[in-house]
């Protein structure tokens, strides 16, 4: 099944048969990634007194609870909720769920410690009047699907960068890190705050996501996105960013 878009002038063609998901899944177990010191995610029957809700023990369904945190365990997307005093669920946020995104592979650059994506590395590759920017960090082995980020000081994004977004109306910011900031900073979170503009002026619509995995094989340029949330009524939910390759 193939779309049709319009953007900046020009007629594109998207195959909705050829996807390219994006997400990290919530799986149980050790050998999964994780951050923020959470445990590992339990998918566990439910127990009511001598009832255990498994097929393989007895029961006629599977009836499992499942226990994770949506920052530390996999893909998610966040509201400015995330830093706000005021509830402001990502539920509410996501009225739409297709847009022109571009995947744009990046290296960051070390200072001292640190590992920082600048705005120019951004900037200089930015198509204009795209609604989403998909950023991919080099290196790009398939360990992102399984590392463990706490005490790892990973990759982030300088908060130059992410007020260029804003100025810019970049409404949705995906990446394959644990957070757009450094992961001990004080509590000053600069990226997020000047990515949404909070608290001057709150960007309602837009959303960060973090912990995707954008594989070797898709490569940089203009795509449609489709993020999908799961609804939950809060500052962050577990996501499902799906791209299609857009072609002219």
């Amino acid at each position: 099944m193939k779309t049709t878009i319009h953007f900046n002038g020009k007629e594109y063609t998207a195959d909705l048969s050829k996807g390219h998901d994006l997400s990290i899944p919530l799986v149980a177990g050790e050998d999964r990634v994780s951050a923020w010191y959470v445990p590992p995610i339990r998918i566990e029957p439910v127990k009511m007194g001598e009832w255990t809700g498994s097929v393989a023990a007895g029961a006629s369904v599977n009836f499992r609870n499942i226990f994770f945190n949506p920052h530390g365990h996999g893909t998610h997307t966040e509201s400015y909720g995330h830093i706000s005093k005021e509830i402001y669920s990502v539920n509410e946020v996501m009225q739409k769920h297709f847009f022109v995104a571009q995947i744009i592979t990046v290296t960051p650059i070390r200072e001292g410690e640190d590992y920082i994506i600048h705005k120019s590395q951004i900037a200089e590759q930015c198509i204009a009047g795209i609604e989403a920017i998909i950023l991919r960090t080099m290196p790009n082995g398939d360990e992102k699907m399984h590392r463990k980020y706490s005490s790892s000081n990973p990759p982030y994004l300088h908060h130059e960068a992410a007020s260029w977004m804003c100025e810019n109306n970049i409404k949705h910011l995906l990446l394959d890190l644990p957070s757009v900031d450094r992961e001990e900073d004080g509590g000053k979170l600069l990226a997020h705050h000047a990515f949404w503009n909070y608290p001057a002026a709150p960007r309602k619509d837009a959303t960060i996501t973090e912990m995707i995995y954008v594989r070797e094989e898709i490569k940089d340029g203009l795509y449609l996105l489709n993020l999908q949330t799961a609804p939950f009524e809060n500052d962050a939910t577990p996501s499902r960013p799906v791209v299609f390759g857009l072609y002219l």
